[in-house]
């Protein structure tokens, strides 16, 4: 490929399959899934400095199916996305993020949630107060960074 931010047919068509995988479409929250045509092309035309590892794990999902993931059953993709799970690494981590991100930035699924749709800012959005003894632990650990000279 020439543009280092172009994924080929065979990843699109995977990331398209394992998008649906993450969050398939809801009738009964009436919300499309992450496969959606729209979703779809935000993610690829947002994809910037996630790309290499995007393509990594599209890669390392069609290595363990033996083919591309598209071209699979669900059960056997199941069985593919099991072991991709385990063995994905941070190349699976950002695809999933990747995915995450650009559907919850669909003005259809922020309708669904009662979201505004409009930027969290400068407005921001309220948030209930939770359970702050939560953080117990984490404070507990203090010190165990180095502090800033």
């Amino acid at each position: 490929m020439s543009a280092t931010n172009e994924l080929t047919p065979a990843q699109r068509d995977d990331l398209r399959t394992v998008a649906a995988m993450i969050i398939p479409a809801s009738d009964e929250y009436k919300v499309p899934g992450a496969d959606d045509p729209a979703i779809q092309a935000d993610m690829l035309a947002t994809l910037g400095r996630d790309t290499a590892l995007v393509r990594q794990a599209l890669d390392h999902l069609a290595r363990l199916a033996g083919r591309p993931l598209a071209e699979l059953n669900s059960a056997k993709r199941d069985t593919v996305a099991t072991e991709f799970r385990a063995t994905g690494g941070a190349a699976a981590a950002t695809l999933v993020r990747v995915v995450l991100q650009c559907y919850y930035r669909d003005d259809r699924v922020l309708r669904s949630l009662g979201l505004e749709l409009r930027a969290p800012f400068p407005k921001g959005y309220a948030l209930e107060q939770g359970d702050w003894s939560l953080l117990d632990p984490v404070k507990a650990r203090a010190g165990t960074l180095r502090r800033a000279q």
